[in-house]
């Protein structure tokens, strides 16, 4: 306990082994142990040389430009007080890469300096020796960035006080905040949670459901009427729940067995574009339907205004792609028996792919899946998962695109 120490000026008697000393005096003291003090210029030169940063002309330097640039001010007695600015550029980096705060990052490239005053390292060497550090250093921490936006926010802004309440968190069934500015995001206040949500798109709530697995509330992302739209479970969002899930993957692609909003639940067929995507029904889309792929960012009209579409439970003998029932508008109704529902195979029925034009061309594209039970992940054996690639593809593609 240094604030018991003994000061420099008193003296201790010299004691010895068995001595009896007698107790004058016997008290209860409370008291409260402090951090150590700002450092002041004097001592973080001192702490830069220990640690080989820097030269006799650079420290100086370094000391304004971080006032300069508002990471600390300087207080009585040449204190350098750190800002709030730089208490979270220091933890942001220590968050995403702990090496850009260590001090042996610098001082093993002044090392590299050395050798070559010395003559023992060349200068082309070692410039792209850090180059390469340096480069792969910046990627890394950019794909990243997004840890460093939201110490940012939590520390210049109050998330409970910005943002406007949007679904209801599923573990203490308040309402979340969506913090629209970029990175856009929910907040529990109650819970002083914070959760990702995809970028780029606009957000909104899912008709007040529910995801099955953790009650949160869905909502929805979409890129407008002519783009994507698929619903998203915040929390499933950040934790996946299945060793199949990787973080940032919205309901699209969940390989939940039962649920209604999975991709087992509306999933159709293998993408007509890429090798690894599933085309899965918008079921918001009505009553202009259409498919996206949950991987690329193909987008395909069908079914327009046909009163309700979904995905049947069997897959197509021929393709394997899953069926789909139509309710049609009794105005635009191409069944000649007098009907208004009917289930086929988007990719083989002649009425379907009459209907549809943007997938003319996606019957001779889409691939057959691997037998059932072989698959892994979301095909499930059930005509969604991976199949073999197309002899042709680029020909293929240019003639479905034209």
């Amino acid at each position: 306990m240094t604030w018991q120490a003994i000061p420099a000026e008193e003296s201790m008697p010299q004691m010895n082994k068995g001595d009896t000393c007698p107790i004058k005096e016997v008290k209860l003291l409370e008291r409260q142990t402090s951090p150590p003090d700002y450092l002041t210029e004097s001592e973080l030169i001192t702490l830069m040389e220990k640690h080989g940063i820097g030269t006799d002309a650079s420290i100086p330097v370094h000391i304004n430009n971080i006032s300069v640039r508002n990471y600390v001010t300087v207080a009585s007695g040449r204190r350098l007080i750190p800002t709030p600015l730089g208490i979270v550029l220091v933890h942001g980096y220590q968050k995403i890469d702990a090496e850009l705060v260590l001090p042996r990052m610098r001082s093993a490239v002044e090392e590299q300096l050395n050798l070559i005053a010395h003559g023992h390292a060349e200068y082309q060497a070692v410039l792209q020796h850090a180059l390469d550090i340096f480069k792969l250093k910046f990627a890394y921490f950019v794909q990243r960035i997004i840890g460093m936006d939201e110490l940012f926010e939590v520390t210049f802004s109050s998330l409970a006080d910005s943002g406007k309440a949007l679904s209801r968190c599923g573990k203490c069934r308040r309402y979340m905040k969506f913090i629209q500015a970029k990175p856009s995001r929910l907040h529990c206040t109650q819970c002083d949670e914070t959760y990702s949500l995809p970028q780029n798109g606009n957000i909104k709530l899912y008709k007040e459901l529910k995801c099955p697995l953790d009650d949160f509330e869905l909502v929805l992302w979409t890129t407008g009427t002519k783009g994507k739209c698929y619903p998203i479970c915040p929390y499933c969002y950040n934790y996946p729940p299945f060793r199949d899930m990787r973080k940032g993957m919205g309901c699209n692609e969940c390989t939940h067995p039962s649920c209604v909003y999975s991709l087992d639940a509306s999933g159709v067929s293998p993408c007509v574009e890429c090798e690894n995507g599933i085309l899965v029904l918008d079921e918001t889309s009505g009553p202009k339907w259409k498919l996206a792929c949950n991987k690329c960012n193909i987008v395909m009209k069908c079914f327009e205004d046909a009163h309700k579409v979904t995905v049947a439970g069997d897959d197509c003998e021929k393709c394997s792609s899953m069926l789909m029932t139509v309710d049609f508008n009794k105005a635009k109704n191409p069944l000649t028996d007098g009907s208004t529902q009917y289930t086929a195979c988007l990719f083989c029925d002649p009425i379907f792919t009459s209907l549809c034009t943007d997938l003319r061309h996606a019957r001779m594209t889409a691939r057959r899946p691997p037998p059932r039970g072989g698959g892994r992940g979301r095909g499930r054996g059930r005509g969604r998962g991976r199949g073999k690639p197309p002899k042709d593809k680029m020909s293929q593609l240019a003639a479905y695109f034209v």
